[in-house]
């Protein structure tokens, strides 16, 4: 009887170390599916911080973009005005030194003119 008591107790002794193992198995287990669970939460914010940020990003991109194109088209107006006066102004005056110039040389014409007539000398 005292084999058989021995055994018993080996055996309930050995039921209660598995089932002991058992316990921690599944705490193993549960605490590994909750760092699981918040990697992928922290994956997913991440995820979406990312998609945010970028979303950002290239709205202010565009911004810049559709600035950049104003200013250079308002620039560009600017300057085609500036030169389109400045092409007026400059044919103005041509214009204006070309008939002075013209009148100059009509009134000389008209004062160095010799008459047709010979002179005494030349006979």
């Amino acid at each position: 009887m005292k084999i058989m008591s021995l055994i018993i107790t080996l055996v309930a002794t050995t039921a209660l170390i598995a089932l002991g193992q058992e316990g921690t198995v599944e705490e193993v287990k549960h605490g590994a599916k909750k760092a699981g669970e918040t990697v992928k939460n922290g994956l997913e914010t991440a995820g979406k911080k990312t998609k945010e940020a970028a979303e950002t990003v290239g709205e202010k991109t565009k911004e810049t973009a559709q600035t950049v194109g104003r200013k250079t088209k308002e620039t560009a107006q600017t300057i085609g005005g500036k030169t389109k006066e400045s092409t007026s102004s400059t044919h103005r005056k041509s214009k204006k030194t070309s008939r002075k110039t013209k009148t100059e040389t009509s009134e000389q014409q008209s004062t160095n003119q010799t008459p047709n007539t010979p002179s005494p000398t030349d006979r």
